[in-house]
């Protein structure tokens, strides 16, 4: 994939960048495999705003993706599609019973191509099989956290994992964001790396598109007034006059741990963090 520039006829297309959609061979989805998204605004059952900054954007269907394949399927690349829900591609896949599913595309992926799960398949690309009978130092995506519920992690655009080790019923995985993590080792998994790596080199360029993707302006909480921010007021001095950075509701924002799910510390080999102290 590659990264498209547009002649600079206004000052937003002078920055503006796009994707690239010579890989994506239909634009229509498959009609059983899609269905209404409501949008909900950011607010909650009741009417209350739990997300800031959410609300308007275009239409969008949901595509409903198969992160959990069976086992033993012969799988062909039928179209790639673009999926306005996340930042990776999908591909519509059929098996060999004439089942459409929708999946994650991988880099490797393209019309016509094969691939399989099952826990004996080959260790190539596109194959779905345990991270038991994968080769370590193999990059994979589409992980399982809990062995039959489907992937959970490894799932944006240009992401993968690396095995980095299995022992004792556990597989080492080396996270994208530099976390290492255990496994069961018959947790399933996809080898390769999710497509559409080029994603995180779009720039936005123009404030209208970030409306259309749902995304509402945000106020600095140092230019309101006191009373609607911890920021807010002073006499025009220094931003924040030496204040703590907080949340609109007094929460302090830097210097603690948010992270409380102690269940799974014990699966952390080590940290994301621990690169950045020294």
């Amino acid at each position: 994939m590659a990264i498209k520039a547009y002649r600079p006829m206004t000052p937003a297309q002078r920055q503006k960048t796009t994707q690239d959609f010579d890989k994506i061979t239909t634009r229509k989805p498959l009609k059983s495999l899609t269905k209404a998204k409501k949008q909900q605004a950011g607010k909650n059952n009741q009417g209350r705003i739990t997300v800031r900054h959410r609300g308007g954007g275009v239409k969008r269907h949901y595509r409903i993706l198969t992160h959990n394949l069976p086992k033993n399927l012969n799988l062909t690349v039928m179209e790639i599609e673009y999926d306005p829900n996340r930042s990776a591609r999908i591909a519509r896949v059929k098996d060999q019973n004439d089942v459409y599913y929708y999946v994650l595309a991988d880099q490797n992926m393209e019309k016509g191509s094969t691939f399989s799960t099952g826990d004996e398949v080959a260790v190539e690309l596109s194959n779905r099989l345990p991270l038991e009978n994968i080769p370590v130092g193999t990059f994979v995506y589409a992980i399982e956290l809990t062995p039959g519920r489907g992937a959970q992690m490894v799932r944006a655009a240009g992401s993968s994992a690396q095995l980095m080790a299995k022992e004792d019923g556990y597989a080492t995985l080396k996270m994208p964001s530099g976390e290492f993590r255990k496994v069961l080792s018959s947790c399933q998994a996809s080898v390769g790396v999710v497509g559409n790596e080029q994603h995180q080199n779009i720039k936005i360029g123009a404030a209208g598109r970030t409306r259309r993707k749902g995304i509402r302006p945000t106020v600095r909480g140092v230019v309101m007034n006191a009373t609607d921010h911890p920021h807010g007021g002073g006499d025009g001095g220094r931003h924040g006059s030496g204040k703590a950075p907080r949340t609109p509701w007094g929460q302090l924002t830097l210097g603690y741990r948010t992270r409380h799910n102690k269940k799974t510390n014990k699966m952390i080999v080590r940290s994301r963090h621990e690169g950045k102290r020294k």
